[in-house]
């Protein structure tokens, strides 16, 4: 974990502080990048899809497209402000909590909960092709509601 992931993780929701946040993080505070970090890191951890994020915008009156949402998320993933976690081809969410851990994915309900780390044990792991190292690990067990 990077002190700049600690910085997100202990912000309060003020505005000038996620400037200073983004700045350390190498990215311009525009305003809609301010804003968008405010709906993302102004409450507890979450994850979510750039739709999600972009009806809170529209909710909001944050003027932005979804493909500016989109181009955000992935800049701040680029960052490290925030982790994705990518459910198939199709779908990605976005975790504001940059720790390391695991995620069940809710079928039923397209939403994704935290598993911690210390509860996913491997046996063992493939070694990394030559001149690499695994980085992490992202496991993703899906989930849907048993039926009766």
């Amino acid at each position: 974990m990077t002190d700049r992931n600690q910085t997100v993780r202990a912000m309060p929701s003020r505005k000038p502080c996620l400037t200073a946040v983004l700045r350390m993080a190498g990215l311009r505070p525009t305003r809609q990048r301010v804003a968008l970090a405010e709906l993302l890191f102004g409450g507890p951890h979450r994850h979510v899809s750039a739709e999600q994020l972009h009806g809170e915008a529209t909710e909001a009156r944050v003027g932005v497209s979804l493909a500016t949402i989109y181009n955000t998320l992935h800049q701040f993933h680029e960052a490290g402000l925030l982790r994705e976690v990518a459910v198939d081809a199709s779908r990605s969410y976005f975790d504001t909590d940059t720790s390391d851990h695991h995620h069940f994915y809710v079928e039923d309900e397209q939403r994704m909960i935290d598993i911690p780390a210390s509860s996913v044990e491997f046996a063992s792991l493939p070694e990394a092709p030559q001149g690499m190292k695994v980085s992490h690990v992202d496991v993703v067990i899906r989930v849907r509601k048993a039926q009766a």
